[in-house]
């Protein structure tokens, strides 16, 4: 599980269903849903 900040909650929550993207600058990231409200929320990770 990831942990990222859930722009409702204000807080830093883990992430359900999350899977991993690219973006379109080539950069890696975590997409992925709140446990709390299920927002969507999106981490960047890094460079590819």
């Amino acid at each position: 599980m990831t942990d990222g900040r859930c722009m409702k909650c204000r807080e830093t929550r883990t992430m359900k269903d999350e899977k991993e993207v690219i973006m379109k600058n080539g950069m890696k990231a975590m997409s992925g849903l709140c446990t709390k409200c299920g927002t969507k929320m999106f981490k960047i990770i890094g460079k590819a």
